[in-house]
């Protein structure tokens, strides 16, 4: 059972000198991945249901610093060697794909090829509002975006023709370091979700479940939904967050099939600390 970090980008883990201290401690510290999450916009006043919490409101205040994932994982990338990244996760539908396609493959090549790129469909319609994307069809729009770009990918010269993105013999360089190919996971937990990654993901990322049970439920789901899909479930990177993890909880989660437990946490504001939190961090679910 690998072990995950999501700790960057947010309060306390945008500040540069954390940035730093965290990434090197949970690469010395044997942690798989450095997750980061994105929100363009927050909203004093939201109307919007938030889906990982039993009372639907994130528990980020809307006047916390939160970094672009792109950026802010450059600059973990920059202070490490062999630890991943991963964008945990970037709510492509809000951006445009060629552009995104372009971003991700630059830091995949400067990461050495250690990016996994986390999606998802999003939930804020003041968000979608604010950027001038609309809020409806925006599963759909996800899926047709992660094509596009690993035709941009993958293609010296790529066409692609669709209903939300379209171009015509055009070149995005550099190319992802691993066989022209970035992973895509994508993020969710409901039956809609997993579908998705089912038909079309290289993995999900499951945040914020309540306990090995739930992931047992959800985790069965989609092995279900791949069978119809005529997908192998076992292809899939399978990486889950858990609201109050513990002790035990990595073996339970390792006979279900999941790769890796994610770590939810802030870091310590003091960067010195960061060495001793993150060896803490690694002893709590053997």
């Amino acid at each position: 059972m690998r072990l995950g970090l999501h700790a960057l980008g947010i309060g306390t883990g945008a500040r540069r000198e954390v940035i730093d201290a965290v990434a090197v401690a949970a690469e010395d510290n044997g942690f798989a991945t450095l997750w980061s999450g994105e929100h363009v916009v927050m909203a004093d006043r939201s109307h919007s249901r938030y889906p990982y919490a039993d009372d639907g409101r994130i528990a980020v205040p809307a006047a916390a610093d939160w970094l672009d994932p792109m950026i802010g994982l450059s600059f973990a990338a920059a202070a490490t060697h062999t630890i991943g990244i991963a964008t945990g996760v970037l709510l492509l539908p809000e951006h445009n794909p060629v552009l995104v396609a372009k971003q991700a493959a630059t830091l995949d090549r400067l990461s050495g090829g250690r990016l996994t790129l986390g999606v998802g469909v999003g939930w804020s319609r003041e968000e979608f509002a604010a950027l001038g994307v609309p809020f409806e069809r925006r599963g759909r729009r996800t899926a047709e975006y992660v094509a596009a770009m690993r035709a941009l990918w993958r293609e010296d010269i790529a066409s692609f023709a669709g209903e939300f993105v379209g171009f015509e013999a055009v070149r995005v360089n550099p190319k992802p370091v691993r066989d022209r190919r970035i992973p895509v996971v994508l993020g969710g937990n409901s039956d809609g979700a997993l579908r998705r990654v089912a038909a079309w993901a290289d993995g999900w990322y499951g945040f914020n479940l309540d306990g090995v049970d739930e992931v047992a439920e959800r985790t069965g789901v989609l092995r279900e939904l791949c069978r119809e899909a005529g997908r192998d479930p076992d292809e899939l990177r399978l990486a889950v967050a858990l609201r109050e993890p513990g002790p035990g909880d990595g073996a339970a989660l390792a006979k279900l099939g999941i790769d890796e437990l994610v770590l939810v946490e802030t870091p310590p504001e003091d960067p010195d600390a960061a060495a001793d939190w993150a060896t803490a961090l690694a002893r709590r679910c053997p």
